[in-house]
């Protein structure tokens, strides 16, 4: 038996050639090509499955919230909080399909798989709103019933679809920057032009979405409203697989969860081991490749040096033939873990913004309800109102990437005008300002009813136009925050897990359902006591919506305030061979 003292101390030891593996970033076309391949001739094509694929996802969703309501027959809250569940689903399911790109798949084939059960729940949701039998039973326009059945096939549609973007959402944006080389200079000056661009594909499907088809809905019916979405998808998937020889592509390297248990695994191990002063005792290959498969290696941190034991190299390690990958592990490895240790706290910042966001197509289509939809003759429907998100965030996208950055510059000395996490913490200041503008709007809209009794009138005399800016300072505020947060966890990620943190950073939009969804039950169950008709009741004139939205507001400041902390303490990742 070994000596346990000695045991523990750090040696150096020779890398084993049976750890190294191909850790560049691996592309399927050779080097010769490489200027055939990637750069922006690729992005078209992701750029347009994108629009398109929004375009089928908002088409479809925008207005759902009153398709539960007037056609399934559901209760307000109820109706509040079945979107809710449903589009926090649709944020959770890409944690599945990031796992695969990044473990097996790869990006590519992980959006052409899921593609495919995307289109199969908008094609049954479709029939679920056309097929007799399948759709409610209307007795006139907007007064329907549906039987356990015909809701049962159109969530089980709703949730296909759900695990449909699971694929797709964590994949596209970080395939399209994958066509950028990071170890290029003229290459990587553009990716962060690319996550603009990226967006602002987003909201010209979101902008077709909450202006025709929105009102095909309305005035035409659910089946074209629905159908049409559908083809859009097939247009998608068909954007997608014509690229397909001017992508380039990258290896999956393996289980991420795998490796990442590893290093915890083998850290609780060597608890007792001394970590050395010398850093360059610890553990790593030799050679400039990492034994990660599409990763390049990362350089030491001084941060949760807990896990550097899991580096340590002991006198056990350097007698057997070869690494116990459970005892052992390369810096790359640690510092892989320590990187998503490190986003989890600006990963949480994002959860309260998700909330407010999340009201353009929950709350706030249950206010234009009862305002005046009206313009001359035409009827507005209230779910197109989100246009004016989308024509906020296409305004701002511009004059963001070509005006403010350029402007930035100037004063911050930044490449990019301001940093990734300057930029989020800009637009979750803004977004305070909509929960204001929703609150003071629902102030004005309930005295009018008060002075003019009309607490049993569906649309008061307040024109649904009143809402544009709360939809505008949305709008603006996307543009800083979730585009921040899209570059911040594609650059931030380790090379092996973009897929995985892309999927992180969307998860926030579930939790922000989620906590959307917790909120208006813990403020409904309260609210209620006693008799009392509560915050948001069937008849919102009746209601206090408002004091919903100032919740969310002082939720808000509160939010931000932890955000300036998390970031102030955050430090970048510094991977070796990146050009900054």
């Amino acid at each position: 038996m070994e000596d346990t003292e000695s045991s523990m101390q750090p040696l150096a030891i020779e890398d084993d050639d049976n750890c190294t593996k191909d850790g560049t970033v691996n592309y399927r076309n050779k080097p010769a090509n490489k200027k055939k391949t990637g750069n922006w001739k690729a992005c078209p094509f992701i750029l347009g499955n994108e629009c398109c694929e929004r375009l089928a996802y908002y088409g479809m969703s925008s207005n759902l919230f009153l398709y539960f309501t007037n056609q399934l027959n559901q209760h307000s809250v109820t109706a509040s909080k079945n979107l809710s569940n449903w589009s926090g689903t649709c944020y959770v399911m890409p944690l599945l399909g990031a796992f695969l790109a990044d473990a097996y798949l790869g990006r590519y084939w992980t959006i052409a798989s899921f593609s495919i059960i995307y289109i199969l729940g908008m094609t049954l949701l479709t029939l679920s709103a056309t097929v007799p039998g399948l759709r409610p039973t209307c007795s006139k326009k907007d007064v329907c019933t549906a039987t356990h059945t015909q809701t049962s096939v159109c969530f089980l549609a709703l949730y296909l679809i759900a695990l449909g973007t699971g694929g797709i959402k964590p994949c596209v944006s970080s395939y399209g920057a994958d066509q950028f080389d990071d170890t290029d200079e003229a290459e990587k000056k553009h990716k962060s032009s690319f996550f603009n661009w990226f967006y602002f594909s987003i909201n010209i499907g979101a902008l077709i979405a909450a202006s025709v088809l929105v009102w095909i809905q309305i005035h035409i019916g659910w089946g074209w409203g629905f159908g049409i979405p559908a083809v859009a998808m097939a247009i998608a998937v068909a954007f997608f697989f014509s690229g397909t020889r001017m992508y380039r592509y990258q290896k999956p390297g393996g289980s991420p969860l795998t490796r990442l248990c590893k290093v915890v695994v083998a850290a609780l191990r060597n608890y007792q081991v001394v970590v050395p002063e010398d850093k360059s005792l610890l553990y790593e290959t030799s050679n400039a490749k990492s034994v990660i498969v599409g990763s390049r290696k990362l350089d030491h941190t001084d941060e949760l040096r807990f896990f550097d034991k899991a580096a340590v190299i002991l006198q056990s390690d350097h007698k057997k033939d070869s690494i116990d990958p459970w005892r052992l592990c390369t810096v790359t490895q640690v510092e892989e873990l320590k990187s998503i240790i490190r986003l989890l706290p600006i990963w949480a910042t994002g959860i309260i913004f998700s909330t407010v966001y999340g009201q353009m197509g929950n709350l706030f289509l249950l206010q234009a309800e009862y305002m005046n939809s009206k313009l001359g003759s035409f009827d507005i429907p209230e779910a197109s109102l989100g246009i004016f998100d989308t024509l906020s965030v296409i305004f701002w996208v511009p004059v963001y990437d070509q005006i403010l950055i350029p402007i930035a510059r100037k004063f911050t000395g930044h490449k990019n005008g301001l940093t990734q996490l300057q930029r989020i913490g800009v637009g979750l200041f803004i977004s305070i300002f909509a929960m204001i503008s929703a609150a003071i709007l629902e102030v004005v809209r309930l005295r009018i009813v008060q002075r003019h009794d009309l607490y049993n009138t569906k649309q008061v005399p307040i024109s649904i136009f009143w809402q544009i800016p709360q939809y505008f300072i949305i709008g603006c505020a996307e543009v800083f925050t979730n585009i921040g947060q899209l570059e911040f966890f594609y650059e931030q990620a380790p090379d092996s897990m973009r897929s995985l943190c892309a999927a992180l950073s969307l998860t926030t939009a579930a939790l922000g359902s989620y906590v959307s969804s917790l909120l208006v039950t813990i403020v409904t169950d309260i609210s209620t006591r006693n008799g009392k008709t509560g915050w948001i009741p069937d008849n919102l004139n009746r209601g206090h919506l408002h004091y919903f939205f100032w919740l969310l507001a002082v939720m808000s400041v509160m939010n931000l305030g932890a955000f300036i902390v998390v970031a102030k303490r955050y430090k970048y990742k510094r991977a070796v061979g990146t050009l900054r």
